[in-house]
Order: C-alpha cells, then structure tokens, then sequence
C-alpha cells in the first residue's frame, strides 16, 4: 500500500480527474475546492444531446463527482484554499477551511488545477449587465440545465428569435488575448442545435470569426447545424434596446459590403477563457512562473520550467475541452507517479 499523499487544487473537472487516476493507483489525496461545491464551472453545463450523445462531456462531471465523494482515499476540502506553505523533502501546507479554521497538511506533490476564469464583456458594446436579454453562454447553460428552453430573462417568455456572438473577449488584439479559446465554437453549435431541437419556432442567427473545427465528427455536424443555424461571418457592432426590451444589432455584411440591422429577442455572448483569477497568488505561492498568456503554458516549460514536485493540467494550462482536460488531468497523475518513483 502506497504512503504517498498529493495535493490537488481545485475541483472542477480537471481536479476530479486527477484525484480519481491518483487514487486508482492507491496515493491518498488532499483535494481543495474554493467553491462549497465540486465540479467547477464544467459542472454547471447542460447536455447538449439530441436525438443521440454529441460528445459535449456535461455528463462525466456528474459521474466523476460522484466517484470522489465515495473514494475513501480522497479527502475533500470544500470552501478551502492554501494558506501557507513549505518544502523540506515534502510539503507542509496549512489550509484555510471554511473561512475560518486551519487544517495543517503533509504531501509529497502537488497538482494545481484551479481551472480559468470566463471574460467579463461588460466593456464591450453589447449591453451585458445593461440589457435583460443579453447573456453569456454560461447564463444560457445554466439557464437550459434549469428550465430546458432558451426563454428571456426579461419577462421569461421563449425568444422568437436570438443571436450567437462568438470570440467575445478571445482572438482579441485590443485586450491582448490573442489565443482561441477553442471550445467556444462547439459549445455554441450543440446549445444551437439543442435549442432548436426543443424550441422549433425559435430562428437562431450566429455570428462568428471562423469555426474551429472539433472533435471526429466535426464535418457532419457542422454541415447538420447550418440547417438550424443561419452564420454570418462578421464581428458585430453594437447592440441598442429598443420597444418590448429587444434588441438591435448592428453589422457589416461582408458579402453585401454594406451595413445592416437585425432585431433579436435574446443575444448570447460566447466569452472567453482567461486565466483563473486564483492562479497568480498559487503561482507566487509555489514558485510557478507564468506564460506572457497568464497560464502556465506547457509549452513553455524549457524556459520556464516547474518547480520540483508540482504539476499542472486543466485550464492552467489554457483553453481546452471537457475531454481534453481529463486527459491532461490523467497526464500529470502520471508525471506525479513517476516523480514518486512508486
């Protein structure tokens, strides 16, 4: 039986990953969650299936949180975060639980999986945090996993028509975030096609910068969801309300070189990932030196290489997918064991 301990902060789905792959293998882990509750902001997504599964990853959260509640060999810290810590051959930390009691710790590794933070696009001309009906894609997760139907926050009646605005806060020179955050295109496209699936009368307009293409069956899909979806390729402008607390954008049309107008009932904005408003004090905390992204880009680990005995996956390391943060997850579980030469 492994005497080995680690460390795992955060609980979304990247930290649930890693705790369940470490326990698997009989290290005992210490798992720290800000939140009173685990999942992160993946737990809050709806399935997004149709008539089929389309891969949209809601489901293994669920499963994955499950699982750690019942492992005996994690230990979960609700409402908890690292208060102080130290190396001598291993780590002696203090965890500050529930506002106000400390729990001392010892650990033999560390993974940091504090996952990102979504863009605040209530500087862009919008109107988010002004107008009613303009929400974020994470308001309409959370909105479809509550009442299964797209309706308006204004007065809670189902949207004639909405709008998708893709890369609000990514791809963006003026704001310096200049990466994709890659799982944007496909979330909008399956929240499109699900809405449409439930709400058949709804006309759903989305407007991007171009598609990233994800998954296996991207091509079908994406050929399937312009049957659903009208695209128009183009960044909006701005977005007024007017009578009834709809919504007027405005755009240029590329292919008609000319300016146009289009009335919306419900606008949702796809924000960006950005690094977790967390991750600069964990990486003074444990000597982490970040990317000029603001993650800790695996990329660059030849010139800024990690401490001894810390790790990294999820959303620390930028934009990725539910898949592909448990994989990074289960890829730093074993980066940890082969460490601890187990």
């Amino acid at each position: 039986m492994s005497n080995k301990n680690v460390l795992v902060i955060g609980g979304g789905i990247a930290g649930l990953s890693a705790a369940l792959e470490l326990a698997c293998l009989d290290i005992g882990v210490e798992l720290v969650e800000k939140e009173d509750v685990l999942g992160g902001h993946a737990g809050q997504f709806t399935c997004k299936a149709t008539d089929k599964c389309v891969k949209c990853g809601a489901c293994i959260v669920e499963e994955k949180i499950r699982n750690v509640v019942r492992n005996p060999k994690i230990k979960v810290h609700l409402g908890s975060h690292v208060q102080e810590v130290s190396n001598s051959g291993k780590f002696s930390l203090s965890l500050s639980v529930n506002k106000g009691s400390n729990h001392p710790c010892e650990v033999d590794a560390i993974i940091v999986t504090s996952g990102f933070s979504p863009f605040n696009p209530g500087g862009k001309p919008y109107g988010y945090n002004s107008f009613d009906n303009v929400i974020t894609n994470l308001d309409l997760e959370k909105m479809i996993k509550i009442h299964h139907v797209a309706k308006r926050p204004s007065d809670n009646k189902e949207p004639k028509r909405m709008a998708f605005i893709q890369c609000v806060g990514s791809r963006d020179g003026k704001l310096n975030h200049l990466w994709c955050s890659r799982v944007c295109c496909g979330s909008a496209l399956r929240m499109a096609r699900l809405i449409k699936s439930r709400q058949p009368d709804t006309e759903i307009v989305l407007f991007y910068v171009d598609i990233q293409s994800f998954g296996k069956d991207f091509q079908s899909f994406y050929n399937g969801a312009q049957n659903d979806v009208r695209m128009v390729r183009t960044i909006p402008g701005d977005v007024l309300k007017v009578e009834d607390d709809r919504l007027r954008m405005t755009y240029f049309d590329n292919i008609a070189s000319e300016s146009k107008e289009e009335i919306f009932d419900l606008i949702v904005l796809s924000i960006g990932i950005t690094p977790g408003n967390a991750l600069i004090n964990l990486a003074a905390l444990f000597n982490i030196e970040l990317s000029n992204s603001g993650f800790v880009t695996e990329s660059d680990r030849t010139t800024r290489p990690m401490p001894a005995g810390v790790f990294a996956a999820g959303t620390v390391l930028g934009p990725m997918s539910i898949a592909e943060s448990v994989a990074s997850a289960g890829k730093a579980a074993w980066d940890v064991v082969r460490y601890l030469e187990i």
